[in-house]
């Protein structure tokens, strides 16, 4: 089912393969194709064949995936305590797993330092009081900067992080704040910084940017404190989610980053995270209700946005096929296909050309390895779908399905 093409499209995907798959382990259902992760991290290393790169993990924390990127030799960057946990679990290398946090709750810093005793990995601050906080905690250990770069981009505002207050040091208080680390005993060794997720086509120049900003940041940090390690730009790198776009020139964009960061005394990083495993994963979804209206043909489906939230939270496109044996033989109809959420934004996709639809076909939605399984939820007490992974001929449950009773087992309220 894999292939070495620069972007694997939803019709790509074997159909039957897919039917039986649903069939065995029902619906919503979620398909990785951990074959897909590796040759994506081959795509990259290839490109960015001098740099140090590191996998987002929060675009895909399940096992599969992360045992798959971890035989790579790629890095984990991590967002919080849960996913370096997972990340250690997995198999990777302490010195490897970065832990990049956002305004780190307490839990969270008591359980990485704790770790980098054990692992020696490396922490990212954003803020200068979280040294304070790490002082507290008795650590001294490997230390990265992020930066408050002032640019950011990306497909949705909400996924655009270079220039928002929230997310790391604004850049001209950069080289106070490693001075001041490195005199209280921390042993710094990179610069962190981020534009933002899904970054492709005119986005590429603020990458550029913001790239060229850090280079020159590093210069006057190593100037002022001595070595350090790497200099980490983020990834954010974007795939077509649409069947008509094209994928990133990797290689053009890899000469373009080389150029922008210019000659510096430290290795240059990039984190990646929905490039390796966007299109390596699906979503399988049941009709189970097909209703014409003066607007629209409604299709009711099983999954919704507690199953996939990215069309209703950033208005994502996310290409959809039928499945169904005989969907070359029917008349394409307009629909919009719905979820089961008791909300007007649970869409799937609206104005879809779809074969005409009925109770009972499957469905599979496009480009679901990134950011679907990790941002389900229970709203309205559903549970979340179970997850496959390929593997080979075979396909193993890597995370089974809930039950509402999964839901209600941590309530402790009884009368």
């Amino acid at each position: 089912m894999s292939s070495g093409v620069a972007v694997r499209r939803l019709s790509d995907w074997d159909a039957e393969r897919l039917r039986d798959l649903a069939a065995e382990f029902d619906t919503p259902l979620y398909v990785l194709d951990p074959d897909r992760v590796r040759e994506n991290a081959a795509r990259l290393q290839s490109a960015f064949d001098a740099e140090e790169i590191s996998y987002a993990v929060k675009a895909n924390t399940t096992r599969p995936v992360l045992e798959t990127i971890e035989s790579t030799g790629v890095g984990a960057e991590c967002a919080s305590a849960g996913e370096v946990e997972r990340a250690l679990a997995a198999g990777f290398d302490g010195e490897a797993v970065r832990y990049t946090a956002v305004n780190p709750p307490e839990e969270d810093l008591d359980y990485v330092v704790d770790a980098a005793a054990d692992h020696d990995l490396i922490v990212t601050v954003g803020a200068a009081d979280t040294l304070d906080r790490l002082d507290e905690r008795g650590f001294s250990g490997r230390l990265c900067i992020r930066a408050n770069p002032g640019v950011g981009a990306g497909h949705h505002e909400k996924v655009s992080t270079g220039a928002a207050p929230k997310f790391g040091v604004p850049m001209d208080r950069v080289p106070d704040l490693a001075s001041e680390a490195v005199d209280r005993g921390f042993d710094l060794v990179g610069l962190h910084a981020h534009a933002g997720s899904g970054i492709s086509g005119e986005d590429l120049q603020a990458h550029r940017e913001l790239v060229a900003r850090m280079g020159d940041l590093a210069r006057r940090v190593i100037s002022d404190v001595g070595t350090i390690e790497f200099v980490n730009v983020g990834g954010g790198l974007g795939v077509p989610y649409r069947e008509e776009e094209d994928p990133l020139d990797l290689d053009a964009v890899a000469a373009a980053t080389r150029e922008a960061f210019g000659d510096v005394d430290a290795r240059l990083g990039i984190e990646p995270g929905r490039y390796f495993v966007a299109d390596a994963g699906v979503l399988l979804t049941r009709v189970n209700t097909v209703k014409p209206t003066p607007e629209t043909t409604v299709v009711g489906v099983d999954a919704g946005m507690t199953t996939l939230v990215r069309p209703a939270m950033y208005d994502s496109y996310h290409t959809i096929r039928s499945l169904a044996s005989d969907a070359d033989r029917r008349e394409t109809v307009s629909v919009t296909v719905a979820g089961p959420i008791c909300e007007t934004a649970d869409v799937l996709g609206e104005d879809r050309p779809l074969p005409d639809s009925e109770r009972g076909d499957l469905l599979a939605v496009g480009n679901a390895g990134a950011y679907g399984y990790e941002m389900s939820s229970n709203y309205n007490s559903r549970p979340r779908p179970a997850v496959v992974a390929l593997d080979g001929t075979d396909a193993r449950l890597a995370v089974r399905r809930e039950a509402v009773a999964d839901i209600t087992e941590l309530e402790t309220w009884s009368k």
